[in-house]
């Protein structure tokens, strides 16, 4: 059973001609990696993810070593490339293109084919060839190599693309859509960044989130008007931001909170710029707040800020972007419904803002409005933020997840809140 850059074997005992077998050893091919055992099953670590390999078995007694079994069946290794949260769920992208979720399953999020939660990873049903996951509120969606898209879970307002508004527990395409080389999925809506730097939306659009001029939802994608020179997307709960190839942000829909960043309140149907803004090199849109990382590794925030989610040591919400305080270092960030995490240059993290769950990460429920340090976190990658919890991508392929575990979302076999990072299960 292939695993994260190891192998499970498992075989028969053979005769002991006369002498009791007092152990076993498995050997790897290509690569010669070895494990001992006295039992009939053994796993091999050290291996490769990506490639296929055969074991063999030999097995010893007091008479001597005998001959080499036959060569297994092949297993090819496979550990996590990506991670995504969604409100109450989390999504893993596996070395070889299919996808494990975990948690809330109400609407099918996890697209297993049930609608029951699961504190351990399942895989999606039917899933092949994914590059890049996305996880919205009570929906996931995946990117698939050629450029199309399959989403599954919640479709109360169109947010899977198929054309309907029936929920699905197993992905389905969304139509008409190609060429497409990012997603991501916000409460109700989900948008694709297309080849040559144009969006498309879809799902509910009461706040002009889908940025086609109109207050209309589409079960379909719709084009973003006026919007050329995209190179990244980021859907928050009820607005969406890009990334232009400047290093400028453009924001449209929901505003109430400022999380537009042109310095109204205003909704817009259509793209606003980010005031003051340049140098930005990623972004990310949260409940009701945006992010953005600035060359050189800092982040600047704007929006709701009731629990200090923009990091500036303030509670007050800013219509434009305002400093975080004291982080440096900083090479991706994602924020959360009313939290915000940066991965650090040395593979620490920082988080800020509402922590009643500990979705912070750093041993305490107490809410921070500048970044506090993540407990015992080195070697991380990646980051997502999900409604009240947080998960982190390892150098060795593997997960950990911290905050609300009330329907499984971190993912480590049990339904407890953990104010510190714990690892997922199996992954």
């Amino acid at each position: 059973t292939a695993g994260n850059a190891s192998a499970t074997v498992s075989w028969t005992a053979p005769s002991a001609n006369g002498s009791a077998i007092t152990g076993y050893s498995v050997t790897s091919s290509p690569g010669g990696a070895t494990c001992t055992s006295s039992s009939t099953s053994c796993t091999v670590t050290g291996l490769t993810n990506g490639t296929a390999y055969t074991f063999t078995v030999t097995a010893t007694n007091a008479v001597g070593t005998g001959a080499a079994s036959t060569a297994s069946n092949s297993v090819t290794p496979a550990g996590v490339t990506a991670i995504s949260t969604g409100a109450n769920h989390t999504c893993a992208l596996i070395s070889g293109g299919t996808v494990q979720c975990w948690g809330s399953n109400v609407n099918g999020q996890l697209g297993n084919g049930t609608t029951t939660d699961s504190n351990v990873p399942v895989s999606v049903t039917g899933l092949t060839g994914v590059t890049a996951i996305g996880a919205g509120t009570s929906h996931t969606c995946a990117l698939i190599s050629g450029g199309t898209v399959q989403c599954w879970g919640d479709n109360s307002r169109g947010q899977l693309g198929n054309g309907t508004t029936t929920s699905s527990n197993v992905p389905v395409s969304v139509t008409g859509l190609t060429g497409v080389t990012a997603i991501s999925a916000g409460l109700y809506h989900t948008c694709a960044l297309i080849s040559g730097g144009t969006v498309q939306c879809w799902g509910s659009n009461l706040n002009g989130q889908l940025g086609n001029g109109t207050t209309t939802s589409s079960t379909v994608p719709v084009s973003v008007s006026n919007l050329t020179g995209a190179i990244a997307i980021s859907a928050g709960q009820s607005h969406t931001c890009a990334l232009l190839s400047g290093g400028t942000v453009k924001c449209w829909g929901y505003n109430t909170y400022g999380q537009l960043g042109n310095g109204t309140t205003t909704d817009s149907t259509v793209p606003v710029s980010v005031s003051s803004l340049t140098g930005a090199i990623a972004i990310a849109a949260g409940g009701n707040h945006t992010c953005a990382l600035i060359s050189g590794g800092t982040v600047k925030c704007w929006g709701y800020n009731s629990r200090g989610q923009l990091g500036n040591g303030t509670t007050t919400n800013s219509t434009v972007p305002v400093s975080v305080s004291n982080l440096t270092g900083a090479t991706a960030i994602d924020a959360g419904n009313i939290h915000t995490c940066a991965l650090i240059s040395d593979g620490t993290v920082q988080c800020w803002g509402n922590n009643v769950n500990g979705q912070l990460g750093n041993g305490t429920t107490t809410n921070s409005t500048v970044p506090v340090s993540v407990s015992g976190l080195t070697g991380a990658t990646a980051i997502s933020a999900g409604n009240s919890h947080t998960c982190v991508l390892m150098s060795g392929g593997t997960v950990q997840c911290w905050g609300y575990n009330a329907n499984g979302q971190l993912g480590d076999g049990t339904t407890t809140s953990s104010t510190v990072p714990v690892s997922v299960s199996g992954l």
